[in-house]
């Protein structure tokens, strides 16, 4: 099942308190980037984030799901209504998330 536009238009205006929120689709899915890292994404108009400990210690009773088969486990958002809380676990997640890799030519 694909995510809707209506959900990821939703997520994002949940965080239009934080500069720099991009998103790229792909496959009928959302990857969602912060200030140039993958923070998490959408999937199955789910909001799954990066298992980072600012994000574990943020949601320690988060459930894990898989965004798709042969994907690592990601953490549930499951108060996408509490736009203060989206906004401050992104941001508290954006030192722990990985640099960007680059494309070998």
């Amino acid at each position: 099942m694909a995510s809707s536009k209506e959900y990821l238009d939703y997520i994002l205006e949940q965080l239009s308190g934080l500069d720099e929120i991009k998103y790229r689709a792909m496959m009928g899915e959302y990857i969602l980037y912060y200030k140039g890292k993958v923070f998490g994404g959408i999937y199955d108009d789910r909001l799954l984030v990066k298992p980072v400990p600012a994000a574990l210690k943020m949601m320690p009773n988060a459930e894990t799901e898989f965004p798709y088969d042969g994907a690592r486990e990601m953490l549930l958002v499951d108060d996408v209504d509490n736009r203060e809380f989206l906004c401050d676990l992104i941001d508290d997640m954006w030192e722990e998330l990985p640099e960007k890799k680059s494309r070998k030519k």
